[in-house]
């Protein structure tokens, strides 16, 4: 088992190797990116929550598979690639992303979590990542993702310590959105709500916050005057603004 998806307007990617507490292996991080692909191009996803199967979200990368690489002074190398690849894959996925977080989300869980855009969490939830107990040297663009997310301080103190955050802290410095006691009905009713929103403008959101968090402001500022003309062209904004004066809800494309 590796991950299963379930399509629909409001999508689910699960993390479905229950015996193993949804432990990632090198072959899910390596086909990761073309699922994401697959349900980037299907016009019926709006939005796509993320979850594991059974108690866990995931305990993390497959720890047997951590030095079994073929290059002995770089046994991780081919882990650290396909790793790398999914994350990114995840971060620029272009509709909107959930993690619902039930058990543990540590390591590679919890890179899956930060990568999206929100994280909704059971209230039996922990987080933590965990390379200093093991004598792992995180990469820098898995650091960052975590540091524009909690800054520098949560950042380290998880790092360094490897200890792990409850829900009610995680969501106390920010690496949670949302703490409930049924997590997928709240992203369920969230996810509803983002469907009946303006896609362009959603869309354009993703891309200008992206922009910017990779330093790109010129590229934000192309984006976003790209989209304003499509939500021009399309009808989008004329739709939005006769329905306020209304009062109905907008029937967007």
């Amino acid at each position: 088992m590796g991950f299963r998806v379930e399509g629909g307007a409001v999508a689910r990617l699960v993390i479905d190797r229950v015996a193993k507490r949804n432990a990632l292996t090198r072959a899910m991080w390596q086909e990761l990116p073309s699922l994401l692909g697959e349900l980037a191009a299907d016009d019926e996803v709006k939005v796509l929550l993320v979850t594991g199967e059974g108690p866990s979200f995931s305990a993390g990368a497959d720890i047997r598979e951590l030095i079994s690489g073929a290059d002995p002074e770089d046994p991780m190398a081919e882990l650290r690639a396909a790793n790398l690849r999914a994350q990114a894959a995840l971060r620029e996925f272009p509709k909107p992303t959930v993690a619902v977080v039930r058990g543990h989300c540590i390591g590679g869980g919890l890179e899956i979590a930060v990568n999206c855009d929100f994280r909704f969490a059971a209230r039996d939830a922990s987080f933590g990542v965990t390379p200093a107990r093991i004598g792992v040297v995180y990469p820098p663009a898995a650091i960052k993702v975590l540091l524009d997310l909690v800054g520098p301080a949560t950042t380290k103190y998880l790092l360094f310590s490897g200890d792990l955050l409850t829900a009610d802290e995680a969501e106390g410095k920010g690496l949670v959105d949302r703490v409930a006691d049924d997590p997928m009905a709240a992203a369920e009713t969230f996810a509803a709500t983002l469907v009946s929103r303006s896609q362009l403008t959603i869309r354009s959101a993703k891309e200008s916050v992206n922009a910017l968090l990779g330093g790109t402001d010129a590229d934000a500022v192309a984006v976003a005057v790209r989209r304003y003309r499509e939500t021009i062209a399309s009808g989008e904004l004329a739709e939005g603004i006769e329905a306020f004066t209304q009062k109905r809800m907008p029937k967007f494309r």
